[in-house]
């Protein structure tokens, strides 16, 4: 069960109580319940009832101002008027406490220990700490440790919520308690002790205060306007990036071109350099073969001649012997 659905729970419980209050002193003691009670933080439905306005005018107005206080103020308001209010019982201050971290959250995500401290009456960090953890960031979970009474909100008696609680506790594990403490919280974040701030993740909503409902329909509408602007720019970009695009294209398209023309290029270059080699290949080859055939063809003219020659030597009254014509006289 969500926050919202916890709260509204709460307030229709006091807001009926309230409304069934016939007479001044009932109805301070509903507003001290309300006020004190450790779940519940929100009062503007109490606030509004017409019986609880009525309180102006009489001698119990200190505990609608007390209201007031609750629903729209912070620790360091109450100091400042403690002489005209009720005292606060602890269960209130700590409640009071817990609002003035929600308040501070609203407009700060970082908030520094120093001004945590200041705004809450903390003399030390350690203190500071431990109220964060568990009074702000694990409230509710706590709240059911401490066995507080909230058995409206639970359903049954205190003792069999704390039972039913034990039980649940020892079947689950470590870490779904973790998460159950968190997701129970009223401010969830993280502690920096290096730099000395919590940083606010997630702080439950507070009543709104008179004239905070302006304030918050200027912030909308700025908000509009920055995100109306933001959707021009992007739409100004879109734009860009679409015309961008169609240059590119075009820019792809004409290297593309210019590549294709380069590759028909150099394959023309490349086929009549081809044509020029293979021609004087073609030529190279017929001198060899030229000369080759003249070659073939002188040395078969050169065979006939000798073997002619060797003819006419052999014959009778030819020529003379080489023996013969040495045992010859000289002349």
């Amino acid at each position: 069960m969500d926050i919202e659905q916890r709260q509204s729970e709460l307030i229709d419980h006091f807001v009926k109580q309230a409304t069934a209050a016939s007479n001044a002193p009932a109805l301070t003691s509903v507003i001290v319940d309300a006020t004190s009670h450790p779940l519940l933080f929100a009062f503007s439905e109490i606030l509004d009832l017409p019986n609880v306005v009525q309180l102006e005018a009489t001698d119990s107005k200190v505990y609608l101002d007390m209201l007031r206080l609750f629903a729209h103020g912070i620790w360091s308001d109450y100091k400042s008027n403690a002489e005209r209010l009720p005292q606060l019982v602890p269960d209130q201050i700590l409640k009071l406490k817990q609002l003035t971290v929600l308040t501070l959250a609203e407009t700060h995500k970082v908030l520094p220990y120093d001004q945590l401290m200041q705004e809450l009456d903390v003399t030390n960090v350690r203190e500071l700490e431990d109220f964060l953890i568990n009074e702000c960031m694990y409230a509710r979970i706590m709240t059911a440790f401490n066995g507080r009474n909230h058995g409206s909100l639970l359903g049954g008696s205190d003792y069999h919520c704390r039972t039913e609680l034990l039980k649940w506790l020892n079947c689950a594990c470590l870490s779904i308690l973790c998460a159950f403490m968190q997701l129970w919280g009223i401010v969830r974040g993280k502690l920096d002790q290096l730099r000395r701030c919590l940083e606010v993740q997630f702080a439950a909503g507070r009543d709104l205060r008179p004239g905070q409902l302006g304030n918050m329909i200027q912030t909308l509408s700025n908000w509009l306007s920055t995100s109306e602007n933001m959707l021009v720019s992007i739409q100004d970009k879109i734009k860009w990036a679409d015309s961008m695009s169609e240059v590119d294209k075009k820019h792809r398209k004409d290297v593309e071109e210019k590549v294709d023309e380069v590759k028909k290029s150099l394959f023309k270059a490349i086929l009549c350099n081809l044509k020029c080699l293979f021609f004087m290949i073609g030529i190279y080859w017929s001198t060899c073969l030229t000369y080759i055939v003249a070659e073939v063809t002188h040395c078969k003219q050169g065979d006939i001649d000798f073997r002619g020659h060797e003819e006419i030597c052999s014959e009778s009254g030819g020529v003379m012997d080489y023996e013969e014509d040495r045992s010859r006289p000289k002349r």
